[in-house]
């Protein structure tokens, strides 16, 4: 069912900490511009722990006004206790979005067991297809292929977003999965020799910044031209890695700010980009063409 390129999109805020949503509008309506299949949204990227629900109501909200029918809508339903995760989880279902993102359930660190019957209960709790998202540097504990392979059954499951860096999972995973189960790059370096793979598209960061070329990166990996496909990774390749130069999403905030799209705002505990690091990213920017005509940042 889901297939291509979906950009984990960054949560834009005023100075005084509430949702920019002028400022989310713009990203969307960049995203739609450039092609882009769909949209993740309450991840790490998002800033998702620092959102309340209401925010997450009109994030929707705002965003089902401009792109339904026109890219997917993916929303992230987190949580360590799976009483909530399945209650955040219906509440984004009743709101019409396409995909729920359930991650590994964190700090509480269950076994593979645990992990299993977490997403059954988050998929037996909605109508729309669930993704999982492995990412066990910000969780603590990772997805193991037989236990992909026994979620994979589950009807309401239909697809990994894959964070771990494993090739030797990836094959595993698309070795004892079928082909409607999408397996998708969440790590924009690995997009490229995953999709090698047999993976099926990315969930991007580096698409808030270059959504363009991201968007053709996996699109000539998918079609087997790995001519084009190389050079868009070495194109993107600095900027990839400059992107984890902080935690995410610090350094892509500090982007957007710099390509005029939104303020660089956050919540705590998170604080903005440092000066050297700024410098770094504002270089890699300017080399890509990516920086606003006549811009200077202040």
């Amino acid at each position: 069912m889901f297939r291509g390129t979906f950009t984990a999109l960054v949560t834009p805020f005023r100075g005084d900490g509430s949702l920019d949503e002028d400022a989310l509008v713009r990203l969307v309506e960049l995203q739609l511009e450039s092609g882009i299949d769909g949209l993740v949204f309450f991840g790490t990227t998002g800033e998702e722990a620092s959102l309340t629900m209401n925010e997450r109501r009109r994030i929707i909200e705002l965003v089902q006004k401009r792109a339904e029918g026109h890219l997917y809508v993916v929303a992230g339903a987190f949580h360590n206790v799976t009483e909530h995760a399945v209650s955040l989880a219906r509440e984004m279902d009743w709101l019409g979005v396409d995909a729920i993102l359930s991650v590994v359930p964190y700090y509480t660190r269950p076994n593979q067991a645990g992990i299993i019957e977490h997403f059954r209960r988050v998929a037996d709790a909605v109508d729309c297809p669930v993704i999982l998202s492995n990412a066990p540097g910000r969780v603590a504990t990772a997805l193991e292929a037989d236990s992909v392979a026994i979620l994979a059954e589950h009807p309401n499951i239909r697809g990994l977003d894959e964070s771990s860096g494993d090739l030797d999972f990836v094959s595993s995973v698309i070795a004892v999965t079928d082909e409607d189960f999408g397996v998708f790059s969440g790590e924009d370096t690995l997009t490229l020799p995953m999709i090698a793979l047999g993976a099926d598209g990315a969930f991007s960061l580096v698409s808030n910044e270059a959504p363009e070329k991201t968007g053709k990166l996996v699109e000539a990996s998918l079609e087997g031209n790995l001519t084009e496909a190389r050079e868009l990774h070495y194109e993107l390749f600095e900027l990839m890695r400059v992107n984890y130069i902080d935690t995410n999403p610090i350094p892509v905030k500090a982007a957007l700010t710099m390509m005029g799209l939104i303020e660089d705002n956050y919540r705590l505990p998170l604080l903005p980009l440092a000066s050297d690091q700024r410098e770094v990213m504002r270089g890699m920017l300017a080399e890509l063409d990516l920086l606003p005509p006549g811009s200077g940042e202040e």
